[in-house]
């Protein structure tokens, strides 16, 4: 375990570090180490699970499967290119005097803090560890919203706190009633009651079934909080729009996922328990509730980020409703959605935020020409979005497909909400997007420094996954679905 060791004390170490030295110019390269590090042993660790399978941790407090493993592997690879983005970025924040020295270092803690509360999330073996690591993620983020210190950053700060910190307690009542089913089902004094692991071989044995649904639902209200579904989504559009762009790249792309791995290891455990699907129900309710709510929204926004923290609940509420529909098609395909909207939708925050640098603002009506302007910013931004609206030859439209297939198999009912939703998503992403990239600029708009080299690498990596998943990848999400569903895909 000394590579998961290495992931996971590495973030923690360089938040350490940066709290004393992240004001310092060095400290966007110490920021970008730590990433290289933590990228580099969670690519090691996920190729030795691979190859032999799944390891436990001696003590048991820490589990890696296909299923986690290639969600470190994305949390830490994101969080690399994003650092790489950051510097720029966050040095031109300091010059035009948006963010003072002290402020800077405290971006740079709570950026790897973050990371580090997530990394933790995902590579637990306790339920409540992972419930610990979800609330300081939640503590990281608030203090990551609220930099600017702006009226309006301050209240996104305490809205995002007030209506995660509600959720994030039903999501402790649920897994205090998880334990005591496990308790009555395996017997009392035990040290191991909340190990997933332990919990999923008692499930077999059926856990109480009254209880272990009341907790799903307490969990499902909780964990879904964080994943923005529908109606517990309000906090996501103005986390996304008041805080840093780097912490909106991370926020959308990355604690998102974590907090569907959550729900979806939950499941597994009420799924074994019951032999039903009435979690998969749930989700699936939730999940075509926030795709359809979310694709109307694009629709009114004035401000850009807002904007595409609503693509964001629309793509996690597919997630959702392919994970909740189940079977092996639908699993792999949300596996892959995960993937490449957290790669597409990182790139286009990313972009965005050089986009609101040169333009001096967030405004969708101010901020135009941006192709005559800068090109490379005006291009990213237009085959970003080309990509997450889910055009060929992307990975977005492979996955999209998958669970369009897997919904006409399924519940062809239901084919056409999600045919009619992708169409209201697509136009109200370019009825704004197009007057941005080919909209006449406004005078004395300059050009910016811009790192667009994550953004490359991001785009260059969907299409590749939309031209042709490599097989090692494509064997690597059926592990995970056959981990989840007990099925392959083929």
């Amino acid at each position: 375990m000394t590579l998961l060791e290495t992931t996971l004390l590495a973030p923690l170490v360089g938040g350490l570090v940066l709290a004393v030295l992240g004001h310092r110019p060095i400290a966007g390269w110490i920021n970008i180490g730590v990433g290289i590090i933590t990228f580099g042993a969670s690519l090691a660790m996920a190729l030795d699970v691979f190859a032999h399978g799944p390891q436990l941790s001696p003590s048991r407090m820490f589990y890696i499967d296909a299923f986690n493993v290639y969600l470190v592997v994305l949390t830490a690879f994101v969080g690399l290119t994003t650092s790489i983005f950051s510097r720029p970025y966050m040095r031109h924040e300091v010059a035009i005097g948006r963010v003072t020295d002290r402020r800077l270092r405290l971006y740079h803690a709570m950026y790897q803090c973050f990371l580090f509360s997530m990394l933790l999330a995902l590579s637990t073996n306790n339920l409540g560890v992972l419930w610990v690591a979800m609330e300081l993620a939640t503590l990281t983020t608030v203090l990551l919203v609220s930099l600017y210190r702006t009226p309006e950053a301050i209240e996104a700060a305490w809205k995002y706190f007030i209506l995660c910190g509600v959720g994030i307690a039903q999501a402790l009542f649920g897994t205090v009633l998880i334990y005591f089913a496990a308790e009555n089902k395996l017997g009392a004094g035990r040290d191991d009651t909340l190990l997933w692991t332990v919990l999923h071989d008692a499930a077999a044995s059926n856990l109480d079934p009254a209880v272990i649904t009341l907790a799903f639902v307490f969990l499902l209200v909780g964990y879904g909080t964080k994943v923005g579904l529908v109606p517990l989504h309000n906090w996501l559009p103005d986390a996304h729009s008041e805080g840093p762009t780097p912490m909106s790249a991370v926020l959308s792309g990355l604690l998102l996922n974590v907090a569907l791995y959550a729900l979806v290891r939950v499941k597994m455990l009420v799924d074994a328990s019951l032999n039903t699907n009435l979690a998969g129900h749930l989700m699936m309710g939730f999940g075509l509730l926030s795709f359809t709510v979310a694709g109307l929204f694009l629709h009114r926004q004035h401000d850009v980020k807002r904007m595409f923290s609503y693509s964001s609940i629309e793509h996690m509420g597919l997630i959702t409703f392919g994970f909740g529909m189940g079977g092996p098609l639908a699993t792999f395909g949300a596996l892959l959605h995960m993937t490449v909207h957290s790669l597409t939708k990182s790139a286009i925050f990313i972009t965005v935020g050089h986009a609101c640098q040169l333009a001096g603002t967030q405004r969708i009506d101010q901020i135009r020409g941006l192709i005559r302007t800068q090109p490379a910013i005006g291009w990213g931004l237009l085959i970003g979005t080309v990509s997450i609206a889910g055009f060929p030859p992307f990975g977005v439209f492979i996955s999209e497909f998958l669970l369009l297939m897997a919904t006409m198999k399924e519940w062809p009912w239901l084919t056409i909400p999600l045919l009619v939703g992708f169409g209201v998503a697509f136009a109200g992403l370019f009825r704004h997007i197009q007057r941005m990239v080919f909209g006449e600029p406004p005078p004395g708009q300059l050009p910016v420094q811009a790192n667009m080299l994550p953004v490359v690498l991001h785009l260059v990596l969907v299409l590749w996954l939309g031209l042709a998943i490599p097989m090692f990848l494509s064997r690597w999400f059926e592990q995970a679905t056959v981990l989840i569903t007990g099925a392959s895909p083929l």
